[in-house]
């Protein structure tokens, strides 16, 4: 793939018309921070969020609109360019989250009709036949945004045996099993009323998971039981500092590659939160705060020694500087213009 000075590459997803070019390469320099655009893709509504195989050869993309599809892309390995295989309908509003299953499926949650797929991948990464349609069902505790499910996030366990997904509508993470193509219910574990999940991650232990909820400011610790696969709440810390008393709506969360630091996005605050994560614990303690250059940090990713932002608001893509050992951010002033950008996907490849 295209690179120089051993550029990181990375693709950013956006809110976007059709002949707009909604998924675009950048580059960032690793010597210095600097962001360039390399090329723009067109022809999909709102790809706002996107992800890549293994070997980055296919990248997929959700359509957020009230007829809500996926798309699949071959990913020529000179240049970066996307070369579109096809797409499918979700038959749901507002896909927002995708996920690549161990067992080769391709996985979305879709928000605002509050329902889960699972598609089918050919052997050239096209999008397949819809094997499972989940629909979430019931309300949660704030009407003005809790007044039916709304799945946020899908994500599978390590060996790809199960899912668990965020509803934010219902204040539950639900899981189910993965079998033949098929998910089937296994079970769930409330939050408090209002807390309304959004994004998940697993701990590299094994041991652990983390959800950030983004109607009651808070990340929740769980500990998890990789035979059974339950999930226990363990924790609940707070994504704000205690003087801060503006709106804000938790977004994104990741942990460094090593598990040592958590970050999650504060929309409002326009702020990462960084903690350090115990060890063997998993627990939540020493919260720092870095500014991210601009407006409604929706989408993050977090790197060695940086972590790329989108900032859907303000229309630019920002990067910090990270502290391998502290885990700790500072600005650089670098920034990257990109019309409403809500999701970063690195090219996490040799190249």
């Amino acid at each position: 793939m295209i690179n120089r000075i051993n550029e990181i590459l990375f693709y950013v997803g956006a809110y976007a018309f059709e002949e707009e070019p909604g998924i675009r390469l950048c580059g960032l320099n690793p010597q210095n921070g600097e962001l360039r655009l390399i090329h723009g893709t067109a022809g999909i509504k709102n790809p706002s969020f996107v992800i890549l195989n293994a070997d980055a050869s296919r990248l997929y993309a959700v359509s957020e609109q009230e007829r809500g599809a996926v798309a699949g892309y071959e990913v020529d390995p000179g240049d970066g360019r996307l070369t579109p295989l096809n797409s499918a309908p979700t038959e749901g509003a507002d896909p927002c989250h995708l996920a690549l299953s161990p067992d080769g499926g391709l996985l979305a949650a879709n928000y605002s009709s509050g329902h889960i797929n699972r598609f089918a991948l050919d052997e050239r990464g096209a999008i397949g036949g819809m094997t499972a349609l989940v629909q979430h069902v019931g309300q949660g505790f704030r009407q003005d945004r809790q007044e039916a499910a709304h799945a946020h996030s899908i994500v599978p366990d390590m060996d790809g045996s199960r899912v668990y997904v965020s509803d934010l509508g219902l204040d539950q993470i639900m899981s189910y099993r993965v079998e033949d193509g098929k998910l089937t219910t296994l079970g769930e574990v409330k939050l408090p009323p209002g807390a309304g999940p959004r994004h998940f991650v697993f701990h590299p232990d094994g041991a652990h998971a983390y959800g950030i909820n983004e109607l009651n400011n808070t990340v929740t610790v769980y500990a998890y039981n990789p035979v059974q696969g339950n999930l226990e709440i363990v924790q609940q810390a707070a994504t704000l500092p205690a003087d801060f008393a503006g709106e804000n709506y938790p977004a994104d969360l990741h942990l460094s590659a090593d598990g040592r630091y958590l970050y999650g996005s504060n929309r409002g605050h326009n702020s990462i939160v960084r903690f350090a994560v115990g060890q063997g614990t998993g627990m939540l303690r020493d919260p720092e705060w870095t500014g991210t250059g601009g407006n409604w940090p929706r989408n993050f990713a977090v790197l060695e020694d940086y972590v790329i932002v989108a900032n859907q608001y303000s229309d630019n893509v920002v990067v910090l500087r990270r502290d391998g050992g502290t885990g700790s951010l500072t600005e650089t002033g670098r920034s990257l213009a990109v019309k409403q950008p809500s999701c970063i996907e690195p090219v996490r490849r040799a190249n």
